[in-house]
C-alpha cells in the first residue's frame, strides 16, 4: 500500500472529530478524518437501545447545524446517529473508514501513522477517539468466582434478558442510574455504589451544563475563577425521575467481596445476585499514542487547553474536563474544536 499524506489528521470520526473537522474545514485547511467505524455515528451506534441525551435538541448541537427536536424532546440513540450521519454528510467532510490507527510515531516534523489500512504521514495529528472501547472493571476480590452473568454498561443493550432475575448495578454514575431505571422495570435490582449518589436538581440539564461552560470560558479570558459544577453528578432524565417516584433509586454502600451466589457488603451483608451490570466509566482510548514521546499520568496526556504542553503538533480533544470543560459531551465539545483548530492554523503557519 502506497503512504498517504495529509496536513491534518484527526483520529476518530465521531462527535468531536466532526466538531474538529468542520471548523478546520471553514479555516480551508488540508485535513482528513481516519474512523475505525463501519458507519457514521461515532459510539453512538454501541450505546443501549434507550440511552437519551441529558440535554434537550435544541441545545445539543454540534457547530453549524441544529439538532431538531425543540426544547422539550430529549434526542433519542438512533436519532443521534442520524445527526451524526446527515452533519457529515451536510458538510462533505473528508473521512476515510473503516480505518483503526495501531500505532504513531514522530520523525521531525511528520507523524507517522501505521493503521489495518496502511500508512499515513502528517504534520499535526488530532486525537478524538473517545473512550467508548476502553471499558473499566474494577478488580473486585472474588470477582472471578461469582457464577452468574457479568457486563460492562458498554455491552448492555435492553433490559430484556435481566426479565425475572436479581441484578446488580454497580456504579453511581449517569449509566449507572438510567440502566438501573429501566432494568428495575423487569427485575428485582440492587444499586451498588462506591458513595452517595449526587443527584443533580431537576431543572439541571445539558442547556445549564452549557451556560456554565461559557461563564467558566468567560471568566478564563478576564483572569478570573469560576467553579463549574461537575459532570459527575447525575442527571434527573425523566427516566430517572420515573424510578425516583417509584422508590427504586435506593442504593448500598461499600461493596467488598464476591461470592458465587452475590456479593458482600461491608456492614455485613449479603446480596444474592444472578447478575451484574458494571457501570463503572471508561479509560480514554489512546494506547496508540504510546510510541510518542509524552507522558502518561493517569491515564491522560498532560495538556495545555486541548494542545500537548510536551510535543508539538499534538492536541486531544474530547475526552472531558482534562481537555475542556464538557468536551466529552455534544453540546459542550464545540468550543473546544474552535479553539483547536485556530491553534492548528497558527502552527501550520
Amino acid at each position: 500500500m502506497t503512504e498517504q499524506y495529509c496536513d491534518i489528521i484527526i483520529v476518530g470520526g465521531g462527535q468531536s472529530g466532526l466538531a474538529v473537522a468542520y471548523y478546520l474545514r471553514r479555516l480551508k485547511l488540508d485535513y482528513l478524518i481516519l474512523d475505525a467505524e463501519n458507519e457514521p455515528g461515532g459510539s453512538w451506534q454501541h450505546y443501549w437501545d434507550s440511552i437519551k441525551l441529558f440535554s434537550p435538541a435544541q441545545w445539543s448541537s454540534l457547530p453549524g447545524r441544529i439538532l431538531q427536536g425543540g426544547t422539550s424532546h430529549y434526542p433519542t440513540r438512533e436519532e443521534m446517529i442520524q445527526y451524526l450521519t446527515d452533519y457529515e454528510k451536510h458538510y462533505r467532510l473528508k473521512v476515510q473508514r473503516p480505518i483503526e490507527v495501531k500505532s504513531v510515531t514522530k520523525e521531525g516534523e511528520l507523524f507517522y501513522l501505521n493503521t489495518d489500512g496502511g500508512d499515513y504521514r502528517c504534520k499535526v495529528l488530532i486525537s478524538t477517539t473517545g473512550s467508548f472501547k476502553k471499558p473499566i472493571i474494577p478488580d473486585f476480590t472474588g470477582l472471578d468466582s461469582f457464577n452468574g452473568s457479568i457486563i460492562h454498561s458498554a455491552k448492555y443493550q435492553s433490559p430484556t434478558s435481566f426479565e425475572g432475575k436479581r441484578v446488580g448495578i454497580i456504579g453511581e454514575g449517569n449509566s449507572g442510574a438510567q440502566i438501573l431505571a429501566e432494568v428495575s422495570k423487569v427485575a428485582d435490582t440492587y444499586w451498588i455504589t462506591k458513595d452517595d449518589p449526587d443527584f443533580l436538581p431537576d431543572h439541571v440539564d445539558g442547556k445549564y451544563l452549557f451556560d456554565a461552560a461559557s461563564q467558566l470560558y468567560e471568566a478564563k479570558k478576564k483572569g478570573k475563577k469560576f467553579i463549574p459544577p461537575s459532570l459527575g453528578h447525575i442527571v434527573m432524565v425523566p427516566s430517572v425521575v420515573d424510578a425516583r417516584e417509584r422508590g427504586v433509586l435506593k442504593h448500598h454502600v461499600g461493596l467488598e467481596t464476591f461470592t458465587a451466589k452475590g456479593i458482600h457488603l461491608s456492614d455485613g451483608t449479603t446480596i444474592l445476585l444472578d447478575a451484574i451490570i458494571f457501570c463503572t466509566g471508561y479509560l480514554p482510548v489512546i494506547d496508540y499514542l504510546r510510541g510518542l514521546n509524552i507522558s502518561f499520568r493517569h491515564n491522560k496526556v498532560d495538556t495545555h487547553g486541548t494542545r500537548s504542553r510536551e510535543l508539538p503538533g499534538l492536541w486531544m480533544v474530547g475526552y472531558g474536563s482534562w481537555t475542556g470543560f464538557a468536551s466529552a459531551t455534544v453540546i459542550g465539545v464545540g468550543r473546544s474544536a474552535k479553539a483547536t483548530a485556530h491553534e492548528v492554523k497558527e502552527y501550520l503557519s
